[in-house]
């Protein structure tokens, strides 16, 4: 008989304690990296990109975020509408007013103008290249994604540290797929594979 694969709870609690083992110098070095690479695809002026705002040892995307909005896209950050519902994108500029969430989560005051992102920036505890990730357990992420999807063509692009690659996620059929993953040692297009 062989063994169960371990759970994504298991495969969670292992690649947070190796995220969180990572030290600022390192985590700040990544997020530096990976904003001097960009994205692996052009991005047009006034290209809506959502973003997040970083918990505890979460990739940071905000240098990237301020190196799109220089080149001329728009910005947006998730907002808990309710639980068990897909997240609101409302727009955030550099040196906007954030307000702490429903989750402690920081995020654009109610009276930001709701936007619909081309390209979501996706946080994550772990992923695999196949394109699937693990989150916190809650499932907005999955639910926003087919939500917009079901609306328009849009890219999720995980940013993580490489310490979060998997071998394999246990994905579920509700799991939404990523198009890309950007590490601090490498781009994956998942798209591809």
């Amino acid at each position: 008989m062989s063994p169960c694969p371990p759970s994504k709870d298991h495969l969670r609690t292992r690649a947070l304690a190796a995220r969180d083992a990572l030290s600022p110098d390192q985590r700040a070095a990544a997020a530096a990296a990976v904003a001097a690479r960009g994205l692996p695809f052009a991005v047009a002026p006034g290209t809506v990109v959502a973003g997040y705002a970083p918990i505890r040892s979460e990739f940071d995307p905000m240098p990237l975020l301020h190196n799109l909005a220089d080149g001329g896209a728009r910005l947006a950050l998730p907002v808990i509408a309710a639980r068990d519902q897909p997240l609101q994108f409302r727009e955030f500029s550099n040196g906007a007013a954030l307000a702490s969430g429903p989750l402690g989560i920081l995020q654009p005051a109610v009276t930001a103008e709701e936007l619909v992102p081309h390209i979501l920036l996706v946080p994550l505890a772990a992923f695999d290249r196949s394109g699937h990730r693990i989150g916190y357990g809650a499932g907005y992420y999955d639910r926003s994604l087919a939500a917009l999807r079901a609306r328009k063509p849009v890219i999720a692009v995980g940013l993580a540290f490489a310490v979060q690659e998997i071998d394999a996620v246990p994905a579920s059929a509700h799991d939404a797929a990523l198009d890309y993953v950007l590490t601090d040692q490498k781009t994956f297009d998942l798209r591809r594979l």
